[in-house]
């Protein structure tokens, strides 16, 4: 009824135009909301596997100290200095 009522008042092609737009709104509200919900839980898988990259990271520059200890071979200091100071990320 309130339709009818625009249609009278401003006619019927600017009535329609509203109605489309209007609908137009909602479909992309509706995508967005979809997109926006997927980006997020992309970006924390994309965080929980940095995180894993990080422990790995300073899991084998451990394992790579240790053997080099044992078979008394100098260690790469440089690895080791580049990889000092950053915090573990693991959560144990």
């Amino acid at each position: 009824m309130d339709f009818l009522k625009l249609a009278i008042e401003v006619g019927f092609p600017i009535a329609a135009a509203c109605a489309g737009g209007f609908f137009v709104f909602l479909t992309l509200k509706f995508i967005l909301a979809s997109v926006t919900g997927d980006v997020k839980k992309l970006s924390g898988i994309i965080e929980a596997l940095d995180n894993r990259v990080k422990t790995m990271n300073a899991d084998v520059i451990r394992i790579d100290t240790l053997v080099s200890a044992t078979l008394r071979i100098k260690p790469d200091v440089d690895r080791i200095g580049r990889a000092n100071g950053k915090e573990d990320a693991r959560k144990d």
